[in-house]
């Protein structure tokens, strides 16, 4: 993991890492989440990842079933009190926090506990989805607040009752989304691997005066490392969403179903990395 963070940053891309991990049944799961999570940003912390021209290069995404937020008895309290204690230690060692988005039941529990954090830090991120109908309204009251949103289409397995289901409505919604946050007072960060987006981000943000450092790009670890080496390359915040742990099934599977050309790019990059081993081995 430090390898990775290290050469991730040395090509000047930010970093948010996602400890694998969610609808946690038991205590004590949610507490080894939080432990890994503490133990994260006190190895990356100690390695001078601090905060720079307001943008902090360090950021870890949780997501709040992994910290009890299922369980039956308390969950909402137990998450909001183990998510403040990694909030407490990321703002230690200058880092960020960013809440994840999960499946349309959560949604609301979801933003009344980032909206609790927030109080205390500020600084906190918030996850919406693009495909889900109430996005856009959602949208409009975190830009009213001035909060740090990342933006994405959105990976699971929704009604059409909730839920965009065409591509082409998804992508609709999220331009129409991103206008309404970079309108806003707060931190848009725009989530997509998609070119149609990527390549109408620069008009949306000069309609609202936004700079290339007011808002920031984000993507997956291995995934168009081209276009992330692009976009740094001329001036833009890069940061890349590096999982770590052992419960890759849930992941993997929205991954590809948000996505099925995905699988190709993981397994491209999973080959690069071990010819890269094998040779380093030689």
């Amino acid at each position: 993991m430090v390898d990775i963070v290290t050469a991730l940053r040395d090509s000047g891309r930010y970093l948010s890492i996602d400890y694998l991990g969610e609808n946690v049944t038991d205590a004590d799961d949610a507490a080894a989440a939080v432990r890994a999570y503490l133990g994260l940003l006190d190895v990356l912390g100690r390695r001078g990842d601090i905060a720079c021209d307001g943008v902090r290069p360090l950021e870890v995404s949780l997501k709040l079933s992994a910290l009890g937020q299922a369980l039956d008895r308390d969950g909402q309290k137990i998450a909001l009190d183990n998510a403040r204690a990694i909030c407490e230690r990321a703002e230690r060692v200058g880092a960020w926090v960013t809440v994840d988005a999960e499946d349309h039941t959560t949604t609301d529990s979801t933003l009344s506990i980032s909206g609790d954090l927030r109080v205390d830090f500020p600084w906190l991120g918030t996850v919406v989805q693009a495909y889900l109908r109430r996005t856009l309204a959602d949208c409009a009251e975190l830009a009213a607040v001035g909060a740090r949103v990342r933006l994405c289409k959105g990976a699971y397995d929704e009604p059409a009752s909730v839920a965009y289901r065409d591509a082409a409505q998804v992508t609709d919604s999220y331009l129409r989304c991103l206008r309404v946050l970079t309108a806003g007072r707060g931190y848009p960060m725009v989530a997509t691997h998609d070119p149609v987006i990527i390549a109408a981000v620069p008009g949306i943000t000069r309609e609202s005066g936004r700079s290339q450092g007011d808002f920031e790009y984000q993507m997956l670890y291995g995934v168009r490392d081209d276009e992330q080496r692009r976009l740094t390359g001329a001036g833009n915040h890069v940061r890349v969403y590096v999982p770590f742990g052992t419960r890759w099934y849930g992941y993997f599977l929205r991954r590809l179903a948000e996505r099925p050309a995905n699988l190709a790019f993981f397994l491209r990059a999973l080959t690069d990395r071990r010819r890269a081993r094998g040779c380093a081995e030689r």
